[in-house]
């Protein structure tokens, strides 16, 4: 999935934005646990069994989970064998100074690319645990993120009416909380913004670039997301009753519990998307990518999964009752 945030210093752009383009290198840390000497550890075979301790907590892994997904994150790096990494003899374990609380969603995510649902403080935090591992875009990014207006400006605009800011770049913004609703955001560059639980009843996001964008617990009842770029958006616990995503890119995308009754997702692409728990009933999903696509436990009541391809979908424990799967392939 791909979660991005920016390092602006006038905003925060949360969570998991956990995800994650990959960028460049920088520096990372590995402490000796009492001072005992560094040692390299050659790792050729990537399913070689990983301890790590962050902070004190113990975790247990491979160097294929540290690498596979995010190949150029600091985790990666450490268990590449072109580094020295500082591991202690008597147990193995490679300890990192940082707060482990947040590390197990790291290693979902690095497993299965499974974005939790947290409350917005904790989010905040397990972003601040990404952008060590080196899991978010960086400030060499600024340029291409940065917006044309800020929080301020776009106050102002919305109390006005029939809103418009068709093609504006507003990338990195955080508009969170704010009532969006009927606003117009169609071409617009959206990459990265944060509209968690913010009121888009009805917005036109019609062949936006939102790659990366948060809509944690967003209301997008009947918006339009035609042609739209949500790849590795976070739309956890939205509300996109009737809202039409027809041909839209959502790849890597997390719709945990989201509410997507009666939605149109006609032909988009959902690859490796998560809708665990999600409430399809109803919703139109013909022509639609499903590949590696997460619908465990969804409810696909009355969906329209005709002539789709469902073989590499994962459906453990999703209510089909009633779903239109004539000539589904399964």
């Amino acid at each position: 999935m791909h979660l991005y945030a920016t390092t602006n210093a006038r905003l925060l752009t949360p969570p998991l934005a956990l995800s994650l383009s990959l960028s460049s290198f920088l520096h990372f840390l590995c402490r000796r646990k009492a001072e005992r000497g560094a040692m390299s550890i050659q790792l050729a075979d990537s399913s070689s069994i990983v301890r790590l301790s962050i902070g004190g907590k113990k975790f247990s892994t491979t160097v294929d989970t540290l690498s596979q997904r995010e190949p150029d994150s600091m985790l990666a790096a450490m268990f590449s064998g072109r580094h020295v990494v500082c591991r202690d003899p008597d147990t193995g374990y490679v300890f990192v100074d940082r707060d482990g609380k947040h590390f197990r969603h790291i290693l979902n995510w690095l497993r299965d690319g499974v974005i939790p649902t947290l409350s917005d403080s904790d989010y905040s935090q397990l972003l601040r645990e990404a952008e060590y591992y080196q899991l978010l875009k960086r400030e060499e990014d600024k340029d291409e993120l940065d917006s044309e207006l800020t929080r301020t400006d776009i106050i102002k605009c919305i109390q006005s009416e029939k809103v418009r800011f068709r093609g504006v770049n507003l990338a990195g913004l955080d508009l969170s909380k704010l009532d969006l609703s009927y606003v117009d955001f169609s071409y617009a560059c959206l990459k990265n913004v944060f509209f968690s639980r913010a009121n888009l009843q009805c917005a036109k996001f019609r062949d936006v670039d939102a790659e990366g964008s948060i809509f944690h617990n967003a209301t997008l009842r009947e918006c339009e997301f035609t042609g739209a770029n949500l790849h590795g958006a976070l739309l956890a616990g939205a509300n996109l009753q009737s809202a039409n995503l027809q041909d839209a890119c959502l790849s890597d995308c997390s719709f945990c519990g989201a509410d997507l009754r009666s939605a149109h997702l006609q032909t988009a692409d959902l690859t490796n998307a998560n809708l665990e728990g999600a409430n399809l009933e109803g919703a139109n999903l013909k022509g639609a990518k499903l590949s590696n696509a997460n619908l465990r436990g969804a409810n696909l009541q009355r969906a329209y999964l005709r002539h789709v391809d469902l073989r590499e979908t994962h459906l453990e424990g999703a209510k089909l009752d009633g779903a239109n799967l004539l000539g589904a392939i399964r």
